[in-house]
């Protein structure tokens, strides 16, 4: 009876996930806001189902009274961080608000499937999360003075940084963490969030050659230190955050090329410097070879990936446990192998859904240090995923970052949910009606103006 659970759940998770990723793009259509209504609702009964028919499969497999009760936590803490966005935050942008919750879904079923007590963990650290993150709309629909705290965000992340890579503690070879009261924090998750504001309130001032000049040594330190601490997965997100920044903030391609051709020359620098980086190229050429010791982790990974096939073995059915530090970095290879590769492809495509989502908003935001602030922002969170989908599949070197809201790990999913919170108050700002801002950040009544045909096919994006 179990087994047919399982066959019959793997199907039922695809078809209702497929379909929940339709939704996710048919919203970018033209239609009108009571048929997008009808989409998010319908988004919403798809996302409780999949975590129902998952937790269904879970219970008959493991027949443990504590997978129900936690069940019943993350159903309230769905609700009451929905129902808060709809009654608090009406405005809020509704498809990023129930893609939060669906990968913060996938990420509690496979966490409860890998290591029920890490699930717990990453329960708790989210409901933390989101309470902090449902303030963070309003303090950016308030606080103008962001822009005004831009030697603040360099030192708070220089320092911050430096710590680490003075005091911090290694692991797999890199040093991006240290223990508090034993809480084991990661700051790089945060200060990428500081860092995306110093450069969108450096490039907000002036986009002249002298600031882009102090800009970019300022932003060069950052990666330095991330470089030094041997956290080349940290560098990488951040150089490439700053380099969109900057293209979009001066318009000057050759900035741009000599900040590839000057990255390029640093990666090379960094291979030939650190074994922990030749060992990962290796891993990554020719992971056969060296399957037994470099190479063991990506091949655990491609063997899982490949044992699962389109439609996967189902829950309890697969050996994800065989790969190393499945629960973080590799978290990708175990829900493809036992909820399958259409579902995991579903999952890429909702993570896109969201980074067209944060492009869009910072396409149409007039003021440059939130229209700066988004595109940052979006460009950590899409790059985030393709490195670790990247790594997780062999298409580029493992870089040993996790999956935004999926993978466990405290500081990653507080900082996501950051992320998450202060887009949806720039979404927020910019659909506000008959408001604007001046320079120093002071709120004043905007002055009405007609809508083109562009702008209102904008606004019905989402």
């Amino acid at each position: 009876m179990v087994h047919l659970i399982v066959e019959l759940s793997k199907y039922a998770l695809i078809i209702l996930f497929s379909v929940y990723t339709y939704e996710c793009f048919s919203v970018f259509r033209n239609i009108s806001e009571r048929k997008q209504e009808k989409k998010f609702k319908r988004q919403a009964r798809i996302l409780y189902a999949i975590h129902f028919t998952a937790y269904v499969v879970i219970f008959a497999v493991t027949e443990d009274a504590y997978t129900f009760i936690f069940y019943l936590a993350q159903i309230i803490l769905l609700v009451v961080v929905r129902n808060v966005y709809k009654l608090c935050y009406p405005k809020a942008s509704r498809l990023l608000v129930n893609n939060m919750c669906m990968l913060m879904i996938i990420g509690f079923i496979i966490l409860t499937r890998l290591n029920f007590g890490h699930a717990i963990k990453q329960f708790a650290i989210a409901a933390v999360s989101c309470v902090i993150s449902l303030v963070i709309p309003v303090m950016i629909r308030r606080m103008g003075f962001f822009r005004n705290l831009t030697w603040i965000y360099a030192a708070i992340g220089i320092v911050g940084l430096g710590i680490v890579c003075i005091a911090g503690s290694t692991s797999y070879g890199a040093k991006i963490s240290f223990t508090i009261a034993g809480i084991t924090v990661q700051p790089s998750e945060f200060i990428k969030i500081l860092f995306v504001f110093f450069v969108a309130a450096m490039y907000h001032k002036s986009t002249e050659f002298r600031q882009a000049v102090i800009t970019t040594l300022i932003a060069a330190l950052h990666v330095l230190i991330l470089v030094l601490s041997r956290d080349l997965g940290g560098a990488l997100i951040f150089f490439v955050a700053y380099m969109a920044m900057l293209y979009v903030a001066t318009r000057k391609p050759l900035y741009f090329a000599g900040g590839l051709l000057a990255g390029s020359v640093a990666a090379v620098i960094a291979y030939k410097l650190f074994n922990h980086v030749r060992v990962r190229v290796v891993a990554w050429k020719t992971p056969l070879k060296v399957i037994d010791k470099e190479g063991y982790q990506i091949c655990q990974s491609l063997f899982a990936i490949g044992t699962g096939g389109f439609f996967g073995l189902g829950l309890y059915q697969g050996m994800p446990d065989k790969i190393p530090v499945v629960e973080q970095d590799f978290i990708f290879a175990a829900i493809s192998e036992e909820l399958g590769g259409m579902f995991a492809l579903c999952l890429i495509l909702v993570c896109v859904s969201c980074f067209l989502m944060f492009l869009n908003i910072a396409m149409q935001l007039k003021d440059s240090f939130y229209k700066l602030v988004a595109l940052g922002l979006g460009t950590i969170y899409g790059f985030q995923v393709f490195l670790t989908i990247g790594g997780v599949t062999k298409f580029i070197p493992s870089t040993g970052v996790t999956l935004p809201l999926v993978s466990y790990g405290g500081s990653s999913m507080l900082s996501t949910l950051i992320i998450f919170g202060i887009i949806q108050g720039l979404y927020i700002l910019r659909e506000d009606e008959g408001v604007s801002h001046n320079e120093k950040g002071e709120y004043k009544p905007a002055k009405k103006k007609a809508k083109s045909g562009f702008e209102t096919e904008v606004r019905d994006l989402s």
